[in-house]
């Protein structure tokens, strides 16, 4: 698998790990709240970088989406770990 569809397929995992999150924190304590927020500027800048990555008129080194998928499994770390304090909710 090439490294643009292993991205493509991290963004939409991503996406849907965010998504249930988002469903879960009114629940929430503060601290998770805050953790959530802080995560939400790296899902920003990882879900623009995959689209420019996607974008076909733009030159993207392997290395840039190397990069970008090292900070999109930092972001699936930390939802999951969220993932987990909710669920102990």
């Amino acid at each position: 698998m090439d490294l643009q569809k292993e991205l493509e397929i991290l963004v939409n995992n991503l996406k849907t790990e965010r998504d249930e999150i988002k469903l879960k924190l009114h629940l929430a304590s503060m601290d998770i709240k805050d953790e959530f927020e802080n995560v939400e500027k790296k899902w920003d800048e990882v879900s623009q970088k995959a689209v420019d990555i996607a974008d076909d008129s733009k030159e993207t080194s392997e290395e840039f989406i190397g990069k970008v998928k090292i900070v999109g499994e930092e972001l699936k770390g930390t939802y999951e770990r969220i993932s987990s304090r909710l669920s102990d909710k």
